[in-house]
């Protein structure tokens, strides 16, 4: 049942906005908007949430798709910015034999993005954020302005790593932007593959010990379709995947974040909330959401949740 806050309190996601071109056997099988927080945006639009995203996009084809895309599934584009001369980044997605996705990125030569343009953030309000765009350099100083004004404002703050390898290379450059983002956030969410890169750690426990546990208390680590870990405030458990028949894995953490998010607002759980601490029941149902959003958006080639699931919900 859903919360009577539920549809007061705003979903605030920042990052980019890209057209996924996806591949398998060497043959495109699907064209579509994404980004990783951009996946769960649209997947909370889906559910009837209060959801907007600050992004850019270019002034041409694709990103005007884009915008029309986020209209018809219901997230608000007020904070979205047409960038004259700038041409929509692009990815490919090449899906293996497990359905698991290699990508190559595509970006237009950087140049001087205008300043976003920042909604009103209220308590309790929850922004999701994340991904290269949250510690890219040429990025960095709009995304912390917004953050630093979310977190003041008594903002959740949900922190999804996802640190692909192609920017293994930069890390040492880009650390320290994560680490500030970890002291922003009040939720962190992180795949083994982002830990392994990162901290060169895999096993949970130890890697929230010494690297997180000085950060937050909530912690959520996933790997593939191996038991999701789960720490909080006095809390820590593993649950397993719920399994099903997955056609793609691309959208599968960003759906995984926004049924978290759904979660968190149909239970009315407030920043206040999670610092005292959740009881056991209600992380029982924030991860069954998070796992049958997740579930739904592999069993197709979309990033996202079905139109069906949401009307389910």
């Amino acid at each position: 049942m859903k919360n009577n806050t539920f549809g007061m309190r705003k979903v605030i996601g920042i990052g980019e906005t890209i057209l996924d071109i996806i591949f398998k056997g060497n043959k495109v099988v699907a064209a579509v908007p994404g980004g990783s927080t951009f996946n769960a945006v649209i997947s909370l639009g889906r559910c009837k949430t209060n959801a907007s995203l600050l992004s850019e996009t270019g002034d041409d084809r694709a990103g005007k798709y884009i915008l029309d895309f986020m209209t018809a599934n219901g997230v608000n584009t007020d904070y979205m910015l047409r960038v004259a001369g700038m041409k929509t980044p692009v990815s490919l997605a090449f899906l293996d034999e497990r359905n698991d996705a290699e990508y190559t990125f595509y970006r237009s030569a950087d140049s001087d993005l205008p300043d976003l343009i920042f909604p009103e953030v209220k308590a309790d309000d929850i922004v999701l954020f994340g991904s290269y765009y949250a510690v890219d350099e040429s990025n960095r100083s709009r995304v912390r302005e917004f953050l630093d004004y979310a977190k003041n404002s008594g903002a959740i703050l949900y922190y999804d790593v996802n640190y692909r390898p192609a920017h293994k290379d930069e890390l040492v450059k880009l650390k320290p932007n994560i680490i500030d983002n970890l002291e922003f956030a009040d939720i962190v969410r992180g795949s083994r593959d982002d830990f392994d890169i990162i901290y060169k750690a895999a096993d949970p426990d130890a890697l929230y010990r010494s690297e997180l546990s000085f950060y937050t208390d909530t912690f959520i680590y996933t790997d593939g379709s191996r038991p999701v870990s789960v720490f909080g405030k006095d809390f820590r458990k593993d649950y397993p995947t719920v399994k099903g028949d997955i056609i793609s894995t691309i959208g599968a953490g960003d759906s995984f974040n926004a049924g978290f998010i759904y979660a968190l607002l149909s239970e009315g759980i407030t920043r206040t909330g999670l610092d005292k601490g959740l009881k056991e029941g209600q992380w029982n149902n924030i991860i069954g959401t998070a796992q049958r959003f997740a579930a739904d958006c592999c069993s197709s080639i979309f990033n996202y949740v079905s139109e069906q699931f949401a009307i389910q919900l």
